[in-house]
């Protein structure tokens, strides 16, 4: 009798704890060589992700900690199928056509009908790209470890795999003209260079790495929206970052929503409607701008995750509008913290003259 996923999770003695969460990043606007030495690798365009494997068990958990196996089943099998009986590793889930990176692909994968993801996952099936190793395939945690250490052994592993289209190792380098190659060309299959201490440890859930984008983007929570001036439509939405007490803030909006998609997103904002909102600081405030319109705004349920695309950030909010990039319902709101727009620790920063 086969075991449900739900049995088999419980059963499985993987390495590491399922709920453990992948180290993160300060974003920057250049490449940091302070504090170094730096391993330099591309940033991918893809979910991050964990991927755990104990004998027959697998499981592969989003950044946010939830679930991804059952949308990735051509993955799930690909582990599955390895002779190494166990290990832990940190990649990017990505969808290749044409030569290009499909982001939209992978959002297609998050359905809940199975039919649906079995003829998706044949028709563009996924890859893991890898570039951290967690756990070896002695079940060996390899946290306190340096970089340095993790990746070659994480060289080995994939060595010993082979060459194959499901499972690829991301390409690194310590030399910081070739990160700026791959910055330069970002863009393209990446959006940018993750910069990572080779002698440091891997911290689950702390930002001890460096990301820089041709772009600079954050993903926020939409904690409200108001309406559009001359329909009943959504005209802009406002966007929150999490502070350390747990608190919403508003930090900015956007107005950059295709107009063919207003209607369906503004009933699916109504459905989403409810207090407060905003737990901290509030849109609405005093300004000599308000008008009456436009202090209106209707409260939502923290629940969406919009990536948006911004130039400056005054204070503890961006300075002018932001432009929508896309949906991460890969991402959890409670991630979007205000760390992603905070100053690049001074140590990280390249000393001047």
């Amino acid at each position: 009798m086969k075991a449900s996923a739900k049995a088999t999770r419980k059963l499985a003695a993987f390495a590491l704890p399922l709920d453990t969460a992948p180290m993160e990043a300060h974003s920057a606007g250049e490449l940091p060589d302070a504090d170094g030495p730096w391993q330099y690798e591309p940033k991918w365009d893809g979910f991050r992700c964990l991927a755990f494997k104990s004998g027959d068990a697998v499981e592969l958990l989003s950044k946010a900690g939830k679930p991804l196996s059952r949308y990735f089943p051509e993955v799930i099998a690909f582990l599955r199928s390895l002779q190494i009986d166990q290990f832990v590793l940190d990649g990017e889930l990505v969808i290749e056509a044409d030569g290009r990176l499909l982001f939209d692909a992978l959002q297609m994968r998050l359905h809940p009908a199975e039919s649906r993801i079995r003829r998706l996952a044949a028709q563009t099936p996924a890859q893991l790209i890898v570039f951290d190793l967690l756990a070896d395939a002695r079940g060996t945690v390899l946290l306190n470890e340096p970089l340095r250490i993790r990746r070659k052994l994480l060289g080995s592993l994939i060595g010993k795999i082979g060459v194959c289209e499901s499972l690829k190792l991301s390409p690194a380098t310590v030399a910081r003209k070739q990160a700026e190659r791959w910055l330069k060309a970002a863009g393209e299959d990446t959006d940018g260079v993750v910069a990572k201490q080779l002698d440091g440890p891997y911290v689950p859930g702390e930002r001890m790495m460096i990301k820089v984008k041709r772009i600079r983007t954050a993903e926020c929570v939409v904690g409200g929206f108001r309406y559009g001036s001359k329909k009943r439509e959504v005209g802009s939405l406002l966007l929150g970052l999490y502070d350390t007490d747990g608190k919403l803030h508003h930090v900015g909006f956007t107005s950059s929503i295709p107009s063919a998609e207003r209607p369906k997103l503004t009933q699916r904002l109504e459905e989403l409607r409810g207090s407060p909102g905003f737990t901290g600081k509030a849109p609405g405030g005093p300004s000599r701008w308000a008008t009456e319109r436009s202090s209106e705004w209707e409260p939502l349920r923290p629940s969406l995750v919009a990536e948006v695309r911004y130039d400056h950030v005054t204070g503890d909010r961006f300075r002018h509008g932001t432009g929508f990039i896309r949906w991460r319902p890969d991402k959890s709101p409670s991630q979007c913290t205000f760390e992603q727009i905070a100053p690049l620790p001074s140590a990280y920063r390249r000393p001047t003259a």
